[in-house]
């Protein structure tokens, strides 16, 4: 472990991915959305790989649906409330896309609850033109690892996404909600939400539902989740004082909520991290 008060660099990207030495990653290039597409968009990720024996890769899902095109499928996906895994096998690529949590609901066109832990085919999706996935792959059947082809692919994703603007005013209401509670760690209360932005918590509670397709509960807990997984990432030790600080009454009921989602204990996790 590295020494007490030097914390190992972690992107805070990877606060969602459940990586380790045991649960290594493929390469992913990252790349942030055109500006007029950030009430839109969160970021776009392709990841490229190559792999001998099959790679199941685990994350918990930020609170926004994603749009992923592959060489081999193309899906809408609503929020998993728990752990999400996909087993990538021999060879291949993807082009994802993170939505905004007010993007979810445009692209479906209705409420995103209907999706919560599962997925739809994007070409069965209303609005999205039959030549999205076909030109998204010519775009990378050339050399997926060429930065030039992620940028035309992304490309493409950005034309249709327009179409989308501008974001009714519920849409950017749950932006706003998203991004402070994520800004926010002290936040461990669902009246505290409510009443940061001037609402009852009933009407929270539709809001979220219609947006994300959970509950402002859940959005406070994934929330904690996200923050204890990256500073485990970071090499966080003392999980008692880890547990406090993410408003855990004691360090039992912390790693109950982390071992139901990822499967881990945070002592276990931590242990898997690579040290320097």
């Amino acid at each position: 472990m590295p020494a007490p008060g030097i914390p190992r660099p972690v992107d805070p990207v990877d606060r969602a991915h459940l990586t380790g030495l045991s649960r290594p990653s493929p390469p992913i290039h990252r790349y942030a959305p055109s500006g007029h597409l950030a009430d839109l968009v969160s970021r776009y990720w392709i990841p490229v790989w190559s792999l001998r024996e099959p790679s199941t890769q685990s994350t918990l899902q930020y609170p926004v649906c994603l749009v992923v095109i592959s060489d081999s499928y193309a899906r809408l996906y609503g929020v998993a409330r728990g752990r999400s895994s996909v087993t990538l096998e021999g060879e291949g690529w993807a082009v994802g896309t993170m939505l905004s949590p007010a993007a979810g609901r445009l692209v479906l066109g209705r409420s995103v609850a209907e999706l919560t832990d599962t997925w739809t085919d994007l070409t069965g999706v209303d609005g999205v033109p039959g030549a999205l996935v076909p030109d998204v792959r010519d775009t990378m059947a050339a050399d997926p690892h060429d930065p030039s082809a992620h940028t035309a692919s992304i490309a493409v994703v950005e034309r249709w996404l327009a179409e989308y603007l501008p974001v009714d005013e519920q849409g950017l209401l749950i932006n706003r909600v998203v991004a402070w509670l994520r800004d926010n760690p002290d936040v461990t209360r669902v009246e505290q939400v409510a009443r940061e932005f001037g609402l009852t918590e009933r009407s929270l509670q539709r809001l979220v539902e219609q947006r994300v397709g959970l509950t402002p509960k859940w959005l406070v807990k994934r929330r904690r989740l996200h923050d204890a997984v990256q500073a485990l990432k970071t090499g966080t030790t003392r999980l008692a004082d880890l547990a406090a600080a993410l408003g855990y009454t004691d360090q039992a009921h912390f790693t109950h909520d982390f071992r139901t989602i990822t499967g881990m204990t945070p002592g276990q996790y931590l242990r898997d991290q690579p040290t320097q």
